[in-house]
């Protein structure tokens, strides 16, 4: 695959990346379909060949359960393979989210995700919002926060993974990188993607097949199409998928 970069971070990622959200949560989710929690084993066998198929993204959570310990046990040894994003602000215990974007809550949360995934830097930090994107940036210390952990050299960037336009329009002001849902169903986000990318800030798309509900080939060529974007983060535990996805992506 050919690398995309993310704006003026200075990181090239693959235009297909990995969310890592099916290996460690499969309760409270908004796929149409259940599906089983892989074992450990299995957990490992795919986040290794998820990496040999040449994805260079790989994307998770605190709230996604066991992901950041299972990334941590399967391919900390490989980490020179690839570009690791996390986020701060939500937590998933006991089948129930909770958030908190106090700043001693968001330095805790980056400090207990490096300890997870074995690592001493994350490459993007997200703040994980609840959908209160104005209230988090505006009426907590989260972006100083995140700032002050990015200037640490704790993260190499940090951005935000809102919901709103309102909230991704005000994040143009301070983060590095957006995370935005973007799709054929879904392009309220596409004029401030525009504008992200005139500022040099980098663009990465959530849920861009809409969790599974729209057809791949449609989805990725949509999405890919916007020289903005860096990477689409599909999640899934099917190899093969993977495969299918990557190819749609090459022949682009």
């Amino acid at each position: 695959m050919v690398h995309r970069r993310v704006g003026r971070t200075g990181l090239e990622v693959t235009p297909v990346g990995f969310g890592a959200f099916k290996i460690g949560r499969n309760v409270g989710i908004k796929y149409p379909a259940p599906y089983d929690l892989p074992d450990e084993t299995a957990a490992g066998r795919l986040l290794n060949a998820v990496l040999d198929l040449g994805i260079n993204l790989i994307d998770t959570a605190p709230a996604y359960g066991l992901s950041e310990e299972r990334i941590g046990r399967a391919i900390a040894h490989r980490r020179s393979e690839f570009i690791l994003s996390t986020k701060a602000g939500e937590t998933f215990e006991d089948g129930r989210s909770a958030y908190d974007y106090s700043g001693p809550a968001i330095r805790a949360s980056a400090a207990r995700s490096l300890q997870r995934l074995k690592t001493d830097v994350l490459d993007i930090l997200f703040i994980h919002s609840d959908g209160n994107d104005l209230a988090i940036l505006n009426d907590s210390d989260a972006v100083e926060t995140m700032i002050t952990l990015r200037d640490a050299g704790l993260a190499r960037a940090v951005g935000f993974s809102g919901k709103t336009v309102q909230g991704a329009r005000a994040s143009l002001l301070w983060a590095d990188v957006l995370m935005v849902e973007y799709h054929p169903e879904d392009r309220s986000h596409e004029e401030v993607i525009g504008e992200a990318a005139g500022a040099g800030i980098g663009i990465i798309v959530k849920k861009p097949l809409a969790s599974g509900r729209l057809e791949p080939r449609t989805a990725i060529e949509f999405a890919l199409s916007n020289p903005a974007v860096g990477s689409l983060v599909i999640g899934g535990l099917n190899l093969d998928h993977l495969r299918a996805d990557i190819a749609i992506a090459d022949a682009m």
